[in-house]
């Protein structure tokens, strides 16, 4: 049995998300034996800590989440998204010297960022899709040039994402992202197969990845897409034995060369010409109904299973490995 310590919610657009991913993870957790504390953290940033006085401040309500860090020995941070899964939390842990979930600062900071994703990837030899870098500062000055796809440089389940097939439209989808950050993404639109790959870095630090689930959706898998029950999903995708392998090779390199630890998602295109990276996802969903634990499951390893893998793979932000 292990004392964790489950944080959900968030003070972004994907609170609602982490919600229940942590809801899930605490549940299975629970079900596993442990020994499971929650905290959630509201979209204004107040920690909510259970039979804790009202706090006057986000600050004193940290205050009052950190006590509970001398009691645990694990922290499951399932918070998604800017402050979460872009490194804070591990930050947090780091300071305080207890062990964690996941991934640490350095490795959710690149993950979450777009383009320093882009350019990790472009160094170890996988491609990604040609784009160009836009301040929000500038979209006024952004020249349409065929179909694009606009996106925030950091922000999750395809907040602020939009396919532009019109001249008409880009400004509105600029005004979009910029809503949720202030750099851009402009890319091109690939045409491929929508592939995920999920890597786990096991107690011990082996890392292997799970089947590779495709994604059916008709047209752009956005958000609306991602939450409505339209998109279907198929565990393991139907590939070759040469297209699995290629696929699982650069999950697992994009895992390594971003220093990941715990679970992420690589998200590919695969195309003609061979797979291209989309984005990576550092805390992807951990419902038992989020893509990850359907590739695990698929693999024969149980949802109630994963969490118990990933909480006693945890280690100390930073610490050697």
């Amino acid at each position: 049995m292990t004392r964790v310590l489950v944080i959900g919610g968030g003070q972004n657009s994907e609170h609602d998300v982490s919600l229940a991913s942590a809801s899930a993870v605490a549940a299975a957790l629970r079900a596993g034996g442990h020994e499971v504390s929650e905290v959630t953290i509201s979209r204004e940033g107040m920690w909510q800590v259970p039979d804790a006085p009202p706090p006057a401040s986000a600050a004193e309500s940290l205050a009052q989440a950190l006590s509970l860090l001398a009691d645990i020995e694990v922290v499951f941070p399932a918070v998604h998204g800017l402050l979460g899964e872009d490194g804070a939390l591990a930050a947090l842990c780091a300071l305080a010297g207890v062990r964690v979930v996941g991934s640490d600062l350095r490795a959710g900071a690149i993950g979450m960022d777009k383009w320093a994703t882009k350019l990790v990837a472009e160094a170890v030899g996988i491609r990604t899709a040609r784009g160009r870098l836009v301040a929000a500062s500038a979209i006024g000055d952004v020249e349409y040039d065929g179909p694009v796809v606009v996106k925030p440089v950091s922000a999750g389940s395809s907040h602020g994402v939009t396919l532009v097939q019109d001249a008409g439209d880009l400004l509105g989808a600029l005004e979009e992202a910029a809503a949720h950050d202030d750099r851009i993404l402009v890319e091109e639109v690939l045409h491929g197969r929508e592939i995920d790959v999920a890597v786990i870095r096991e107690a011990g630090g082996i890392r292997w990845a799970a089947p590779a689930l495709e994604i059916h959706a008709a047209g752009l898998f956005d958000t609306a897409t991602k939450y409505d029950g339209s998109a279907r999903f198929t565990v393991p995708a139907a590939l070759t034995a040469t297209e699995g392998a290629v696929l699982k090779r650069a999950a697992v390199a994009m895992f390594d060369a971003l220093g990941c630890a715990g679970i992420a998602r690589m998200d590919f295109f695969l195309t003609s010409e061979g797979p291209v990276l989309n984005e990576v996802n550092t805390m992807p969903g951990m419902t038992a109904a989020s893509q990850v634990p359907r590739m695990f499951a698929a693999a024969g390893v149980s949802y109630e299973d994963l969490v118990d893998r990933l909480v006693r793979a945890a280690v100390v932000p930073g610490a050697a490995r």
